[in-house]
């Protein structure tokens, strides 16, 4: 089992065109096949301990994952049980069925377990579960210790992580990612559906990767001869409210920027090293900023359209947030040559580009598309996109659902892309990284001060 993190996403289609490539090269479905219940086998002794398993075959070839799965535990000598979906409806599924060589019980008449393997229903899922089969399934999760999905759980759509109305919650607590990682371990509702995520590596080789789960990055360190511009000077331009600039700009600096300047009308507060100036948008001009972020605090007058309308002019990387997002338009985003990164939440995301169909996934990256831009949208699974490609943040810490944290994202991304040799998706996705990292430290029930605070640890820690 791996760690998904730097991990390729694979659509459900592009799984099929994956296995079509290894069986051209002459690789058996069998072979796979017993390559995927191995590992699942593997992976339900180590959690079983002594307790009995019970393996829920559907008729696809998820369910010939399992019946392998139960062959190989049971020539363990660990005692295990099949409960069967029907028939299997594949030439592979019905070897692997055959190979099990047990008894098979009806789904509806079988016992529970203490540990459960779910191989009912894969990325193929084409129709609703029985009613008599859902009510079994919840039956078997109620009951269970420990329950594993072999790829997704049984009634999750793979490509776009929705959970239908008629499924019965059963959550799982490991879902094991045959050969790649879906969307739907990624994407909420169907998320917190799959517990933790471990990849099963089947040597499937992608044709191409486009989209990828967010890893741990590398961030630069200062050296010998650093001095506080080198590390990278951040401009905040801002406007009359002074606590999401105040967020921004001490996220910036604890989160590896060297200089922090705002440039507003009025004082906005926070550390002292921040250094506050009246805005002029000829101080924008000066060299040593290696970053512009514009919208925390900013408002939607009149002065802060003509704001915005300024700093779209610099020729320095730049990010947009908050209301900014709001007087900007597609035309002027993509007239920008310097790189320019864009953090929506859902609805700054709808304001600005009036799509809402699709994945998250899909959303962002067709944004980024028509924009020219790197787009950073925020939510549940928060996914940055350019024109290339997509990295999908796994699912955050649900505190990060309060007042602040986006202009503290904003602040962690802007201390990233100000650095003198960064490259802007990186930036993007390292402060979206270091964001997630210091939720994770500062733990349950924290304001976003105490966020801008465990950034400090969580740049400290990377």
């Amino acid at each position: 089992m791996i760690d998904i993190a730097g991990q390729p996403v694979r659509t459900a289609t592009q799984m099929r065109e994956a296995e079509a490539r290894a069986f051209a090269a002459g690789r058996g479905a069998d072979a796979l096949m017993a390559q995927a219940g191995e590992a699942v086998a593997i992976a339900a002794r180590r959690f079983a301990g002594s307790d009995p398993i019970l393996v829920l075959c559907g008729p696809g070839n998820n369910g010939g994952d399992g019946y392998v799965a139960a062959g190989i535990l049971g020539r363990m000598g660990h005692p295990v049980r099949v409960a069967a979906i029907g028939e299997p409806r594949t030439e592979v599924a019905m070897r692997a069925r055959a190979g099990w060589g047990g008894p098979v019980e009806g789904i509806e008449d079988a016992a529970p377990a203490g540990v459960v393997i779910d191989a009912i229903l894969g990325i193929g899922m084409e129709r609703p579960l029985a009613a008599t089969w859902n009510d079994a399934l919840a039956r078997m999760r109620n009951a269970a210790r420990f329950m594993i999905a072999v790829d997704v759980p049984t009634g999750v759509d793979s490509d776009v992580g929705t959970v239908p109305p008629w499924l019965c919650n059963a959550s799982v607590d490991l879902t094991l990612a045959l050969g790649a990682v879906k969307p739907a371990h990624l994407l909420q509702p169907s998320a917190a559906r799959c517990g933790v995520v471990r990849l099963v590596d089947l040597g499937l080789v992608p044709q191409s990767v486009d989209v990828r789960v967010a890893g741990r990055p590398t961030l630069p360190e200062p050296g010998p001869q650093s001095h506080k511009y080198s590390r990278g000077m951040v401009a905040i331009v801002t406007g009359g409210m002074a606590g999401a600039a105040r967020l921004a700009g001490e996220a910036a600096l604890r989160s590896g920027a060297g200089y922090v300047a705002h440039y507003g009308d009025t004082g906005q507060g926070g550390p002292a090293a921040i250094v506050h100036r009246d805005y002029d948008p000829a101080r924008l001009d000066d060299p040593r900023i290696g970053a512009i972020v514009v919208g925390p605090g900013l408002g939607r007058d009149d002065r802060a359209r003509a704001k915005v309308a300024a700093v779209l002019e610099k020729p320095r990387p730049l990010l947009v947030d908050g209301d900014a997002l709001h007087l900007v338009t597609v035309d002027a985003l993509r007239a920008r040559a310097a790189p320019t990164i864009l953090t929506p939440h859902a609805g700054e995301f709808r304001a600005l580009f009036g799509e809402d169909a699709g994945t998250t996934i899909a959303r962002a990256r067709a944004a980024a598309v028509r924009s020219g831009c790197i787009v950073v949208l925020k939510g549940p699974t928060t996914v940055v996109a350019d024109a290339a490609g997509a990295v999908v943040t796994p699912p955050g810490n649900p505190w990060l659902s309060t007042a602040g944290t986006g202009d503290l994202l904003a602040g962690a991304i802007a201390a990233q892309l100000a650095h003198p040799d960064a490259d802007a998706f990186a930036a993007a996705t390292a402060g979206v990284w270091l964001h997630g990292r210091a939720a994770r430290i500062a733990g349950r029930s924290f304001i976003a001060d105490d966020l801008a605070r465990a950034l400090t640890r969580a740049r400290a820690g990377a």
